[in-house]
């Protein structure tokens, strides 16, 4: 059955507000009338989510020490776990709005990779296996929250009281941030959204109104 509802995944660099932009958007197409459902990646807390729970405690060593590859197959393994779910909302119309998705993995997985050749066919490997292997569906779009890596570790610090191993590695940030940019060369439906002006982040209503403008064609 081809699904007839539409699938947004918000993304972004660490300290970007992915979690509230989500909301925000939910509450928005909500109010305009359209039937949403919404997940946040990694699924804390639910057995799916054990793996990468472990990865970023540092259980399995540093980011660096766990391979791309490896620690992509755990984050792949709870969204596979959402996979049903997600395909019958969409089959039943509604929209799907995701606190990151596939693209996360690229982006931060990717950031291990420094060639930018490699990377590019780590990016078709991590297609495959999620969109191929797994058949999760592809989204209609990918926003991406762009906040540099510097000041996003600085945001995340101060509302974080402990962080993981990705949160506490300014260099795996930097890195992660690079493939985000290659990304948006590369991946179809991907926009990106600038959330820093002169060293200090927008204003929350301010990135919405960008991020809805980039949705409201989709609705019909």
């Amino acid at each position: 059955m081809e699904k007839t509802g539409k699938l947004i995944v918000i993304d972004g660099t660490d300290g970007s507000g992915k979690a509230t932009q989500t909301k925000l958007l939910v509450e928005r197409l909500q109010k305009d009338g359209q039937r949403v459902q919404t997940l946040s990646f990694p699924q804390y807390g639910q057995k799916s989510a054990a793996l990468v729970e472990e990865y970023l405690a540092g259980r399995y060593g540093s980011a660096e020490q766990v391979g791309p590859q490896a620690a992509s197959i755990f984050y792949a393994v709870d969204r596979f776990a959402a996979r049903g779910q997600i395909k019958d909302w969409l089959n039943q119309g509604q929209w799907v709005v995701t606190d990151r998705f596939v693209s996360s993995n690229m982006g931060h997985q990717g950031g291990k990779i420094h060639d930018t050749e490699k990377r590019k066919e780590f990016f078709q490997w991590e297609d495959e296996l999620e969109h191929g292997i797994f058949n999760l569906p592809r989204p209609d779009k990918i926003i991406f929250l762009h906040v540099a890596a510097a000041i996003g570790q600085q945001l995340t610090a101060q509302r974080d009281a402990i962080q993981d191993i990705h949160q506490q590695d300014l260099n795996h940030l930097k890195d992660a941030e690079a493939a985000y940019q290659q990304m948006a060369e590369i991946l179809p439906n991907f926009e990106r959204i600038e959330c820093v002006q002169d060293g200090n982040l927008l204003p929350i209503e301010q990135i919405h109104e960008r991020v809805f403008a980039l949705v409201k064609p989709l609705i019909t």
